[in-house]
């Protein structure tokens, strides 16, 4: 992935004309745009290939599955135009291992911590010792929270400067891009103050505007 505004867009649109629009629409301005399972299942699979003419995509998949699954996923997702594929940690060394194995030259990012309160519940309090698996099994970069600015200090340290960092729950869920950039992220992951706002492009540019200011 590129790496110029640091600014990550979440598209959990579910209407996939107007998806393809707010993608073109902020194309140059973010880096990558992030999908989930709400459009693919809406608009199929053929969405990753459609939007990955505008920018880099991102299938936050979440892949929590035995090793074997897990590749199928990152194969299928990575075939489609993929850029990278987010998957759980949390499923140990085996099914880790299959998903960067999986990969070829796409990107694997590992969940260490969400960025909703219920995060704390589970995840969270094994967030380090995830980020360690991850540098040992060899992913791209980790998943930590900008809802937390702390947590990714947490994960910046265990996982040192040759990882990337994507911090997502900036906007609505309370986060600020630069504070998380501040802290340690290498991507602010923005999704409805983007792809919800009347003019998505000049959202945008008032994100990546924020995170210049502590570049």
């Amino acid at each position: 992935m590129r790496k110029e505004s640091r600014l990550v867009l979440a598209l959990d649109e579910t209407d996939g004309e107007k998806a393809l629009r707010i993608a073109e629409s902020v194309s140059g301005v973010v880096d990558a745009v992030k999908i989930n399972w709400p459009l693919v299942l809406s608009e199929g699979p053929a969405m990753i290939t459609r939007l990955s003419e505008f920018s880099d995509v991102i299938c936050d998949f979440k892949v929590a599955d035995i090793p074997n699954t897990v590749r199928l996923i990152v194969e299928n997702a990575v075939s489609r135009g993929a850029s990278a594929v987010i998957v759980h940690a949390f499923t140990g060394d085996d099914s880790l291992q299959a998903a960067v194995d999986a990969a070829g030259d796409a990107e694997i990012y590992a969940v260490t911590e969400m960025s909703h309160p219920g995060a704390l519940m589970f995840t969270a309090k094994h967030a380090e010792e995830m980020a360690r698996l991850g540098v040992e099994i060899g992913v791209d970069g980790f998943i930590a929270p900008a809802t937390r600015p702390d947590r990714i200090r947490a994960i910046r340290e265990v996982a040192g400067p040759s990882f990337k960092i994507l911090s997502p729950g900036v906007g609505a869920q309370g986060g600020k891009a630069s504070d998380a950039i501040s802290a340690g992220a290498d991507y602010a992951i923005v999704g409805r103050s983007i792809y919800g706002s009347d003019d998505p492009r000049a959202s945008a540019e008032a994100f990546a505007a924020d995170i210049r200011t502590v570049l």
